[in-house]
This record gives C-alpha cells, structure tokens and sequence, in this order.
C-alpha cells in the first residue's frame, strides 16, 4: 500500500508495540498505518485508545444505531478510512452489516427506521461546519432515544468527528479492511456518477 501520510510512520518497537501490533492483526487481520503514524506521540496514542475503549462500555444507545450515526459522521466529513473500519467492525461484532453497508445512501435507502434516520440526520447536521443540529430533530431524537440516549448518541458523533477530522489532517486513508474480509463495497451515494463505491 502507498502511503499518503502526511507523518510518516514510525517504526513500532518494544514490547508496547508488540502488543499494540498483535491485537491489531487480531483485531483487524492487519497493522493499520495510522498506528505507526500515532507512534510518534505514544503517550497520546495510549490515551487515545484509552478513551475508545471506555466509549465502547457505552450502552444507553442501539448499537446499531450508534454505529449507523457514526457511519454517517464519518460520510459527511469524508472519512473513507473511519466508513471502512466501522463497516467492518459491524461485521466483526455482528451487527446488522447489510443495512451499515447503505449508510453512504441513507437518504435514499428504504432498509433504516424513522429512529434511525432521524439519528444519521443528527449525526450529518453535527458534523457540518458551523454544526447545523436543530431544536426540532433534538426534541424527536430526545423523545426517541432519552436524554441518556441523546447524550450518547451525541458524544458518539464527537468522537467520530474528532477521528475523522485527525485522519484526514494527517492523510490517513483507508486500508480496506472490510474488503480483506469479504465484505462487498459500501453501498455508493445516489449522487455519484460512476459506479465506485464509496472509497477512502
């Protein structure tokens, strides 16, 4: 794979990395570049990872849900790599992979609920530059989901924007993990004009 970082990767050494590249391949089949690139800064990295994995106790909100919204986050900042990774992680977990796959055309897709389209929705207008939420879909979404499941959902987008945006800064691209493992490509917008998926 050519690299399009703007940092070029580290080389991951020492026992902290041995680790950190073995649950990669377990985790993923593969070590992914953006890795090497954190490894500059381990104590951010180790931090950063930490927070994931606290994020991942979160349980107030549908885990398809969540993993939808964040999919959508991910499509309006143009995040391939984020699309890609969250499309496979709902394969690994066994979530409902075939409507994660449409999320790039969720407008136009029949396969999501008014609940979660109404959370894509939220997700897009979150992720928008100023963020263009509305008191009307935040009053649905409160009833919908509570003010637990509002918070969540909210802060799940968060994340996925602050992942998104350093990605793309940083020129980290998608790996294609989804494809490595089978999955057919991510479902392409009903704007585009060719019929590639969505790429990162």
């Amino acid at each position: 794979m050519v690299s399009n970082a703007r940092v070029p990767a580290a080389e991951i050494t020492g026992v902290y990395g041995a680790l950190a590249k073995a649950m990669c391949r377990r985790m993923l089949g593969d070590v992914p570049e953006s890795l090497g690139v954190m490894w500059h800064h381990r104590t951010l990295l180790r931090d950063v990872l930490g927070f994931s994995r606290k994020a991942e106790k979160w349980d107030r909100l549908d885990r398809n849900l969540g993993t939808f919204a964040v999919m959508a986050a991910a499509a309006t900042v143009g995040c391939g790599a984020c699309l890609d990774l969250n499309y496979f992680l709902a394969h690994d977990r066994g979530l409902d992979e075939a409507r994660a796959r449409e999320v790039p055309r969720w407008r136009e897709s029949t396969v999501f609920s008014p609940v979660e389209r109404r959370a894509m929705e939220y997700a897009e207008a979150m992720s928008q530059t100023p963020p263009a939420v509305t008191d009307e879909l935040s009053a649905a979404l409160l009833d919908d989901l509570g003010a637990a499941g509002l918070l969540e959902l909210t802060a799940r987008v968060g994340v996925m924007n602050l992942s998104a945006r350093t990605n793309i800064a940083l020129g980290i691209r998608s790996q294609e993990f989804a494809q490595a493992c089978g999955l057919p490509p991510l479902a392409p917008r009903a704007t585009d004009t060719s019929s590639a998926a969505v790429a990162g």
